[in-house]
């Protein structure tokens, strides 16, 4: 945990993605990745729910398991599933599973809201990435994916929620659709790592969902992503290729 901070200091920047199975989470440890995640975004891009709020901790602890399998050298984190964490006693227990199936870390989603959660998992010797701005657990709450910290009032929301975080002993905090200037502000006031997706340039780190990154999962992309590559059109020609070769009687 210590290199984060580390890399903060330094001012290097900070590469994180997600996977949720052995051969992505191997290539991403092969090509140099820092922090892997077995996100709850699952349930979206694997699973084919709407949204993170369907994931349960048994889905979780199966892909955890496949992606750790896959890993030598990056630092592997899984997310902590809606409901599976609301008190203390819950999210120790939740990290736990996680932990078992090959994580070295978790993360929840939460600000001054969740401190406890935090201090807790953290008192079980188990590190703890935090999770604020965009929480897309409360997605169907909230109505959608909104810009957070656009107004000064939820600005200084965010910074106190970032602050206790730290102050509860994450060792990094992810910034969700958060505002630029407010994520720069909250990256400046803080010891410990911000790690971006979708907020701008000034974060110290940046994480994005790997469908999105490679073109996996075409049905949707965020409007904050650029693929670098199309691996869904590869696919469908491969297919169809396929599909022509065996119709024509070939092998």
């Amino acid at each position: 945990m210590q290199q984060f901070r580390e890399k903060k200091e330094r001012g290097e920047r900070i590469t994180a993605l997600t996977a949720y199975d052995y051969p992505t989470a191997r290539l991403l440890d092969e090509s140099g990745i820092d922090l892997i995640l077995v996100g709850d975004s699952l349930g979206m891009v694997v699973l084919g729910y709407e949204d993170t709020t369907e994931v349960t901790l048994g889905e979780m602890v199966h892909h955890t398991r496949a992606a750790a399998r896959g890993v030598k050298r990056a630092f592997l984190t899984g997310d902590l599933p809606i409901n599976t964490y609301d008190t203390p006693a819950q999210a120790v227990a939740t990290a736990r599973a996680l932990v078992d199936a090959g994580a070295q870390s978790v993360k929840l989603e939460g600000g001054l809201s969740h401190v406890r959660q935090i201090e807790a998992i953290i008192a079980e010797g188990i590190p703890v990435m935090g999770h604020i701005g965009m929480l897309p657990q409360s997605v169907r709450e909230e109505g959608g994916y909104k810009v957070k910290g656009r107004t000064q009032n939820e600005a200084e929301a965010l910074l106190r929620d970032a602050e206790a975080v730290e102050k509860a002993g994450v060792f990094a905090v992810v910034l969700e659709i958060v505002s630029p200037e407010t994520a720069r502000q909250i990256t400046n006031a803080l010891k410990i790592p911000t790690i971006g997706i979708g907020s701008g340039q000034h974060c110290d780190g940046q994480i994005l969902v790997t469908h999105d990154l490679i073109g996996l999962f075409p049905w949707f992309t965020p409007k904050f992503v650029s693929p670098e590559a199309h691996v869904a059109d590869e696919i469908r020609k491969a297919v169809q290729v396929f599909i022509g070769r065996t119709k024509a009687g070939g092998v």
